[in-house]
């Protein structure tokens, strides 16, 4: 059956996860309280600083060929999976916390010691975690596979945020939400230099001169080891490699094994997936992030945190329906308040370029109309959600799906040169657009070229429109999806015909 999207399936799925967080409970975060499985009405105040840090170099990796092929995905696999493993170990020696490693991206967060009037600890104790991160990717290349040391920017931000449920079953994690989460992730995505960036925040609060422009402002080498003897971390560089080092011998990552998934890819169990067990194939990658969203957290962040709890729940899982449910995608992970998802047409031999770029089309309207409609309702309750939008990027391409990291302790992963330019597309983005990578727009229809035009982007765009605009182009995809939403509705539009009303008669 064509794949397509009812406003009576989103209402009813929207109306049940409002339901869900009728009660919200928001409470002080308690010493050592665990931040895993936080259920999705609840959120806790975690004062922290927050530690982002990007490796810079990932794009070299995946553009070591000419020709996106499987060499360069396994190599690119294994130099992520060689650094998270180190990562991980430097993380739990400095007795931080991992919050999530999303492709190039590691997030952890210092919440000790505890209390406010320990902020200055807490941020030597990120900037000292920082430069042993720094020091150990250095060390973890492979140059018998051809695997360079990752080269690292760091990005540190201080203060207060909301940490939430950023998952389902055995996927959950915490999030965060709140300006220290987001600054820091801005500054470690604000360049290829590499070296500690700290917010103008976090330089105050051990005892740094504010900067015009904190982008571009390293931690010189004296601050650095103001910060590292502050903090005292009783783990070294040395001591995280060898341990590396010996764990790789133990437990050795294998080689990267690619298999192609059988449609429809809702069905990947991302859960049995390991580097022996991984999936390549052609498809297409969304992000879907929501627009504003920081500065809506910060709005409401003191007097309304309820609130905050509630959108993100009902956007996301409305989001992620749309994606599984309606199209039949696989939802990789959440980013923050960002989707990633994947998905392709075709068959367990083939991909349906075609198919699979218009299918990605209407999927994107839907998205769009779904957030409208949850929007609508969520203000029906009375909730608060001005000022919120969404952008969304798509590109085609090859797809990688598989997990890193420790055993027991995987994360998710997916990455490519077509997810990397998805993001760059969602990224290009302004209120309410959506935008098509090049290699999407050439391998579509023509009804997909005229619909986002030399520009690649369009404003507004839902699934009325897109189904509308493809199928009076004639592509079949669309076609299919509009005759498929008038088979269902034909029967009661039938019945509504064939019902004939018959005037009062007065009886003689």
């Amino acid at each position: 059956m064509a794949k397509n999207w009812q406003e009576d399936r989103a209402r009813d799925h929207i109306e049940k996860k409002i339901k869900d967080v009728n009660t919200v409970t928001v409470v002080d975060y308690m010493r050592d309280a665990a931040l895993e499985n936080i259920s999705v009405n609840k959120a806790y105040r975690v004062h922290a600083a927050h530690v982002y840090a990007d490796i810079v170099n990932l794009d070299d990796m995946l553009n070591v060929t000419d020709v996106e092929g499987e060499t360069c995905h396994k190599r690119t696999l294994r130099f992520l999976n060689l650094h998270y493993r180190a990562a991980y170990r430097a993380i739990q020696g400095a007795d931080a916390k991992r919050v999530d490693f999303h492709n190039q991206r590691l997030h952890a967060i210092v919440a000790k010691p505890y209390g406010e009037e320990s902020e200055a600890m807490r941020v030597h104790r990120a900037v000292a975690l920082a430069q042993l991160l720094i020091n150990v990717l250095a060390q973890t290349g492979d140059d018998d596979e051809h695997i360079p040391n990752a080269k690292v920017r760091v990005g540190i931000d201080t203060g207060e945020a909301l940490a939430v449920n950023n998952g389902r079953n055995g996927n959950r994690e915490p999030l965060f939400l709140g300006d220290p989460a987001n600054h820091a992730a801005k500054l470690s995505a604000a360049g290829t230099a590499t070296g500690i960036y700290l917010t103008n925040q976090a330089r105050a609060a051990i005892g740094l001169d504010e900067v015009d422009a904190p982008a571009t402002t390293r931690l010189a080498a004296d601050e650095i080891k103001t910060s590292q003897d502050e903090a005292a971390l009783e783990i070294t560089a040395e001591s995280v490699v060898n341990n590396w080092r010996k764990d790789l011998e133990a437990h050795p990552i294998g080689a990267f094994e690619f298999s192609r998934p059988t449609p429809p890819l809702k069905n990947l169990d991302i859960a049995a997936l390991t580097p022996g067990n991984s999936r390549r194939f052609e498809g297409v990658s969304t992000y879907a992030d929501l627009d504003n969203f920081t500065q809506y957290v910060s709005d409401n962040m003191d007097d309304n945190p309820e609130d905050v709890v509630r959108v993100l729940h009902v956007l996301r899982a409305e989001l992620d329906r749309v994606l599984t449910s309606d199209f039949e995608g696989r939802k990789i992970r959440y980013i923050g308040d960002c989707l990633h998802g994947l998905s392709f047409e075709g068959t367990s031999c083939t991909t349906d370029e075609e198919e699979s770029v218009s299918t990605a089309v209407l999927c994107a309207g839907a998205l769009r109309s779904s957030f409208n409609l949850a929007i609508e309702m969520l203000g029906d309750e009375g909730i608060a959600v001005s000022g919120l939008g969404l952008q969304i990027g798509f590109e085609f391409g090859p797809m990688t799906a598989t997990r890193l990291g420790m055993q027991g302790d995987r994360v998710r992963c997916s990455v490519s040169r077509g997810v990397r330019r998805s993001e760059a597309e969602q990224g290009r983005c302004g209120d309410g657009e959506t935008a098509i990578g090049p290699n999407a727009y050439d391998s579509g229809t023509q009804a997909v070229r005229d619909l986002f035009g030399s520009k690649r982007k369009i404003a507004d765009l839902d699934y009325d429109t897109a189904v509308d605009a493809l199928a009076e182009n004639n592509d079949k995809t669309a076609k299919a999806a509009r005759a498929a939403a008038f088979a269902v509705a034909s029967p009661a539009v039938a019945r509504a015909a064939d019902t004939v009303v018959k005037p009062y008669a007065r009886r003689p």
